[in-house]
């Protein structure tokens, strides 16, 4: 049975692995990016306090191996997650570009200090008996942790708090040093060994196309909503992440690690060619975590445990020009890529393929023929595939999508009919908010305020209509918001005018909306509306309001059926239910009038905001009342009539 202590130091590595992905990927790539733009750091500005990241990063991965100052591993974990937690704690000040840029260094230095004496001296920190489980357990757990939806989607000041925290909990989880045995626990020989360089240049292609990915899908509107947009996506990336995380380990002992990076690569390409297509992004959101967890673990594990080192400083060295060359290096070259083209070139793909693959291609031709054949194949498809998708895809790279839809609601004299402008103070602010500052509108080139509201204020449209709403709208206003006199733009999506202006409207979300959902929550019906509701206008209203989604028959439904994120209940064999049938008559009203009221973020459930107070009760009565009844379709059709 083993010591306790073993056992306490095999959680102990976990745990570091597991913080310091959470720090990277939530902190460091969210957060941080999130805050300085909340900062108004943009542009030049921007790239500056990115590149005294990138150059801590540097810095410190490359020196932390050689520098022979607190050489005790415990101690420079200790230092490294104390500078991690106060860069993030330091970025809820209110900082300037230059003590942005210092705190950007700082995040850099502390994340190369951390994972460097992290890797090299993990064998300590995860004990004897299977380390390379312990890796993936850790790994599998960061990712999960970074997809709860409740700490994705959570305001940068939240997510830089928990980051931070996290950071000092590792500092305590270090506190207890590990058993000095361990380090002595011999381990099996990994079944491959591949040269430094190429094991240097596989990791570097890898996080390249996975940085690339990862910039192109979070600045596409259209390509988010398919990937790692609302509750459901964002449990599902968690649990492929943590399944890909233990596959992966399984792969480095039973394969070795050229067909782990290999399988990781192959994953990758095919996600990067989908994301052409942003029809395909579902699809792409399947491939995308599963590449990125396989060679995530092996990232972490090479350097570690697998590497053919003599010796932890040689070990050091060598996790010091991966993390350097890889993680930095390889890492800012596909964010600029995601930057400058908002795709991943086809050719390049093929490039990174050659590079991968050829490292175990000739071990596979010797005595894997098949797998080599099946690996072409693969390819092939792909590349097929791919150029399927090229000739169907707009000229123009996708990252431009939002550029181009702005210049479609300008020429379209939509700023006629809409302003964008969220008055502070008033009505807007429930309805249409959060409020923008002066400063918000003026940053816009040209500012789109608007001459007059014909319809509604479309300045955070995106955070209240899902994509699938606002191209049904175009396509049928008045069927989709009733009594609408908006005309028809279905001519828009004749070509990719409608799709541009889609995404464009879509990407109209500000940052204050957290604060605004807690004023959703606290909105309440009055009192005198409640008293006055009506059940058989309830009844009517959800006919003329509600039954285009929410009918088996409903226009929309039977319009966009295979389109829905998630379709629609049908309310017509009784109310979907939100709520619990343990909760009080007026519990049920509150939580459906909410609803009615605003929607629900995150679906195409839009709000109905024009609704009166005494309408929005009637409908929820209904509602309710359904819930405790369980009405089939005929009673409804009864009250209706």
């Amino acid at each position: 049975m083993p010591r306790p202590s073993i056992r306490w130091a095999r959680w102990q590595g976990v745990s570091l692995i597991a913080i310091t992905f959470v720090y990277f990927l939530i902190f460091a790539q969210f957060a941080f990016l999130k805050r300085l733009a909340g900062l108004g750091i943009t542009d030049t500005h921007l790239k500056a306090v990115m590149a005294a990241m990138a150059m801590g990063g540097i810095l410190l991965s490359l020196l932390a191996p050689r520098v022979t100052v607190y050489e005790s591993p415990g101690l420079r974990l200790r230092i490294a997650l104390t500078v991690c937690a106060a860069a993030a704690f330091l970025i809820l000040l209110p900082l300037g570009l230059a003590a942005s840029m210092a705190v950007a260094f700082l995040i850099g230095g502390g994340i190369g200090l951390l994972t460097v004496t992290l890797v090299t001296h993990l064998r300590l920190w995860l004990g004897p008996g299977h380390p390379l489980v312990g890796v993936g357990i850790g790994t599998g757990v960061g990712y999960f942790i970074c997809n709860i939806p409740a700490l994705f989607t959570a305001p940068a000041q939240v997510q830089a708090a928990a980051a931070g925290c996290l950071c000092l909990a590792g500092v305590l989880c270090t506190l207890q040093p590990p058993d000095a045995l361990t380090n002595a626990e011999a381990l099996a020989p990994p079944r491959d060994t591949l040269g430094f360089a190429r094991v240097l240049i596989s990791f570097t292609a890898l996080v390249w196309l996975d940085s690339a990915a990862f910039f192109i899908i979070q600045n596409t509107p259209a390509l988010k909503a398919g990937t790692w947009q609302g509750a459901i996506h964002l449990w599902s990336n968690g649990i492929l992440h943590f399944a890909a995380a233990l596959l992966s380990v399984w792969l480095l002992r039973n394969r070795g690690l050229s067909r782990t990076l290999s399988f990781a690569f192959l994953a990758l390409a095919f996600a990067c060619l989908l994301l052409l297509d942003p029809s395909r992004a579902v699809v792409a959101s399947v491939f995308y975590p599963v590449g990125v967890s396989l060679y995530s673990v092996a990232l972490v594990a090479y350097p570690s445990l697998l590497a053919p080192a003599a010796s932890t400083a040689e070990r050091g060295r060598q996790a010091g020009w991966i993390y350097a060359t890889a993680g930095w290096f390889g890492s800012a070259m596909g964010i600029g890529m995601g930057q400058n083209l908002g795709y991943v070139p086809p050719a390049f793909v093929v490039i990174a393929g050659l590079l991968i693959l050829l490292s175990g291609m000739v071990q596979i031709v010797r005595h894997r023929r098949r797998e080599f054949i099946a690996t072409i194949g693969i390819l092939l498809t792909a590349f097929c595939i791919e150029r399927t998708i090229t000739a169907m895809r707009p000229a123009r790279p996708m990252i431009f999508q939002t550029e181009r839809g702005r210049v479609v609601y300008i020429s379209e004299g939509c700023i006629n009919c809409h302003s964008q402008y969220v008055r502070p103070n008033t009505a807007d602010v429930l309805l249409w908010g959060p409020a923008q500052t002066l400063a918000d509108v003026r940053r816009e080139h040209p500012p789109l305020i608007g001459n007059r509201r014909q319809g509604p204020d479309l300045a955070e449209v995106g955070t209240r209509r899902s994509p699938l709403w606002l191209r049904a709208h175009f396509y049928n206003p008045s069927e989709v918001s009733h009594a609408s006199f908006m005309p028809s733009y279905a001519f828009l999506f004749r070509d990719r005018r409608g799709d541009d202006l889609v995404a464009y409207l879509h990407s109209l979300q500000g940052i204050g909306v957290q604060q605004h959902l807690l004023a959703e929550d606290s909105w309440r019906a009055s009192s005198k509306a409640i008293a006055e509701a009506d059940a058989n206008q309830g009844a009517a209203i959800f006919r003329v309001y509600c039954g285009t989604c929410h009918d088996a028959e409903g226009a929309t439904r039977r319009a966009w059926q295979r389109s829905f994120q998630r379709l629609p209940p049908n309310l017509a064999l009784g109310p979907y239910l939100h709520v619990a049938k343990s909760d009080s008559t007026a519990q049920r009203i509150h939580r459906f009038a909410q609803i009615v009221k605003f929607g629900v973020p995150g679906t195409d459930m839009p709000g109905h905001e024009y609704l009166s107070d005494r309408e929005i009760a009637s409908l929820s009565l209904w509602l309710a009342l359904g819930v405790e009844q369980n009405r089939p379709t005929q009673s409804i059709s009864g009250e209706i009539q």
